[in-house]
């Protein structure tokens, strides 16, 4: 029987991260235990308007990740497929939040694998307490001055809080 070596496996964590939240962080927690490297990949989509820019959003990310010696951030454009393949990972992790989320997900996935075969999706799901969390529901809450408290890690709240108060100011 022939020894083989063993298996590296690289997932890549697709996202926009407008800002990062503690749904996020459940998923790369979990996925850390699982995959050997992940990577935190920022997709710049120059047809949204983020609320932080790249470099912000991986400065909120850095600090988020700072105890995951296995998770890395790195930023992408084009096709995920070949940005996955560029870097050699092997898994794209996703997270599910709802059945709705799910019908997108599965979408994607599948024309992922018709493009490229040997990249796999792996669907998580955050735990419960952040099951209905999302970045665009959280600027929301920012936005109108609600609580962020154990939705988002600190820095993020912190820099919430800082845009809208100097967008109130203009």
């Amino acid at each position: 029987m022939r020894k083989r070596k063993p298996l590296l496996l690289k997932a890549v964590y697709p996202g926009t991260f407008d800002p990062i939240t503690n749904g996020h962080i459940d998923i790369i927690d979990r996925g850390s235990s699982i995959f050997d490297e992940i990577i935190v990949a920022i997709l710049r989509n120059p047809e949204k308007q983020p609320l932080f820019s790249i470099e912000e959003r991986i400065q909120m990310i850095e600090k988020a990740i700072a105890g995951f010696p296995n998770v890395r951030i790195e930023t992408f454009d084009g096709l995920l497929v070949d940005y996955a393949e560029k870097i050699g990972a092997k898994v794209i992790v996703r997270g599910l939040r709802a059945i709705s989320d799910f019908e997108y997900e599965l979408q994607m996935a599948m024309m992922n694998r018709r493009i490229k075969s040997n990249l796999e999706t792996v669907f998580m799901m955050p735990c419960e307490s952040y099951s209905y969390l999302s970045s665009k529901l959280v600027r929301e809450v920012a936005e109108l001055g609600g609580k962020l408290t154990g939705l988002v890690p600190a820095e993020v709240e912190k820099r919430l809080q800082e845009r809208f108060r100097s967008k109130k100011r203009c």
